[in-house]
């Protein structure tokens, strides 16, 4: 008698099931425990996402911590896969126990390391990043462990309905779309109204949901049930008492990082954002780095805005980047002659909080709410390519280059689209970091500026909260000094002016690189220069 074909093949198919799978309706265990890979999923994006944030907040440069951290926590992740081989019985019992771990570690770990940061000392930086690594391998190695087993236990207890390449495609098309719904959530609706510690701990009780339902649909099979309920009762209530302590929790540890009471905190899409108010005066921070203190703010701004504004003489229309306080607006308002200021600022937030809250509404003498000015959120780079229109002032105030994505607004390619929106006559000015400490960052903008065919006029003034801190006017004609500044001014004078223009030699001009969106050379000169103060 002949072999039919079909069987034969099926013989040596090793995809191929003994008996034909069942596509009868999926049953509630296996309905949650596929649900179980989607959450899995997404507790596991949440916890890298949320190492990575918290990295870039308190340690800077989110570009080289989201990368070691996103190459660390896949590492462990394939470790973790690889251990799963070596469990071979009570693979339920297992992966409850695996949940549990992964919900209270991953959902405590962003709190663990808020703290930790808080309580070391700043020169105990490195310590902080063996605790960062070491939290980071072990959550990774843990999720690493999950799918394998998820995948052992369906194949196992739905053998039936699943030939092994359609198992695969069910527990990966879950996976991968768990992730994708978090990983556009985190940034949009999580961070923004949860914050990172509530976030992991809001993941951290999905991961023990997720124990607790494996504990109900596999109750025959578990040798010590009550054991297991227990320990799940145990971790629910950990996580939700830390939970419902985390706004304690993150007042207590952010206002022992900055040293003085926080009056306004908020995480948006784009920065941490942190007024303090203290005896001296109130400071905001972003992502923890000091951008203005109260009590001598007005140096800053008075010299930024009054040297192009004064040397212009004329200026109707004024574009300002960054500056999403109001204080380079409150200056430039100061010219009665200005017909039109336009404030491109890329986070909704700073403009929301300095328009609104009262206290830094005195600040920057309400100047948003001005008639003349124009607000815009969105980025600077993307907002210049897109819109037309020239310029008599542009004022470029925006954070120190700490990372790649700040870094692109002082590339060639930036300052080439400010020079087409210049009007001839105008002027551009750019904050630019210390020529003190980072003079070789310093003289890097100014070469950049001069590689797109701008004429640079460097100065630089002495604010207490900063230091020696720089400024580069940018024009098409010479500078020429002015000769009247507007009424009132605290810091800039007539006669003083000259001075800012002076440099000695231990801030005289480098040779520098120019900085290109190709090799954002800034970027890893001031990470050198200024981690030299911070050692």
């Amino acid at each position: 008698m002949s072999q039919d074909p079909t069987a034969a093949a099926a013989a040596h198919d090793p995809d191929h099931d003994d008996a034909a799978p069942d596509r009868g309706r999926a049953s509630l265990p296996e309905v949650l425990l596929l649900a179980s890979v989607f959450v899995i999923a997404a507790c596991g994006l949440v916890y890298e996402l949320a190492a990575g944030a918290l990295a870039s907040y308190l340690l800077g440069d989110s570009v080289l911590q989201f990368s070691t951290i996103i190459g660390a926590y896949l590492f462990a992740m394939g470790v973790g896969s690889w251990l799963s081989r070596y469990i071979d019985r009570q693979l339920v019992a297992h992966f409850l126990r695996l949940e549990l771990l992964v919900g209270v570690v991953g959902g405590l770990m962003p709190a663990a390391l808020f703290t930790a940061h808080s309580l070391l000392p700043p020169s105990q930086v490195a310590g902080f990043r063996v605790l960062l690594y070491g939290l980071v391998l072990l959550v990774g190695t843990l999720v690493g462990l999950e799918i394998p087993l998820v995948m052992r236990i369906l194949k196992r207890h739905f053998r039936q309905r699943y030939a092994l390449k359609e198992l695969v495609s069910q527990v990966l098309t879950f996976d991968y779309l768990g992730a994708l719904l978090v990983a556009v959530a985190f940034p949009l609706l999580l961070v923004p109204n949860l914050g990172l510690v509530r976030t992991g701990l809001f993941f951290g009780l999905l991961n023990v949901a997720v124990a607790v339902w494996a504990l109900w649909i596999f109750r025959a099979e578990l040798r010590t049930w009550r054991s297991h309920a227990l320990t799940c009762a145990v971790s629910i209530a950990l996580l939700t008492a830390a939970m419902i302590g985390a706004d304690r929790l993150s007042t207590w540890a952010e206002d022992r990082f900055y040293g003085e009471q926080i009056v306004f905190k908020e995480s948006s899409s784009y920065q941490r954002i942190v007024v303090t108010q203290g005896a001296g005066g109130t400071r905001l921070f972003l992502n923890g780095n000091l951008q203005f203190h109260s009590r001598d703010e007005y140096r800053y701004h008075e010299a930024l805005v009054h040297p192009a504004m004064a040397g212009h003489g004329a200026a109707r229309r004024v574009l300002v980047l960054g500056g999403g306080d109001g204080m380079a607006v409150r200056e430039i308002l100061k010219y009665p002659g200005v017909e039109q200021v336009t404030l491109v600022e890329l986070d909704p937030h700073m403009t929301t909080l300095f328009a609104q809250a009262p206290m830094l509404r005195a600040l920057n003498a309400d100047a948003l709410h001005s008639p003349k000015l124009r607000i815009v959120n969105a980025d600077a780079f993307a907002w210049l390519e897109q819109n037309p229109g020239a310029f008599d002032v542009i004022v470029i105030d925006f954070p120190d280059p700490t990372n790649f994505s700040i870094g692109k607004l002082y590339t060639s390619a930036f300052y080439r689209l400010v020079d087409q929106h210049l009007n001839a006559a105008g002027y551009a000015v750019v904050q630019t970091t210390s020529p003190l400490i980072a003079r070789r960052s310093y003289w890097t903008v100014a070469t950049t500026l001069e590689s797109v065919g701008l004429q640079v006029t460097p100065y630089h003034a002495h604010v207490p909260s900063f230091g020696e801190w720089g400024f580069i006017l940018a024009s098409r004609r010479p500078y020429r000094m002015p000769t009247q500044l507007p009424a009132g001014l605290r810091f800039l004078g007539i006669p003083g002016l000259p001075a800012l223009f002076d440099f000695p030699p231990d801030m005289a001009r480098v040779p520098t690189e120019v900085n290109r969106l190709s090799n954002q050379v800034l970027v890893q000169t001031f990470e050198e220069e200024w981690g030299k103060v911070h050692q």
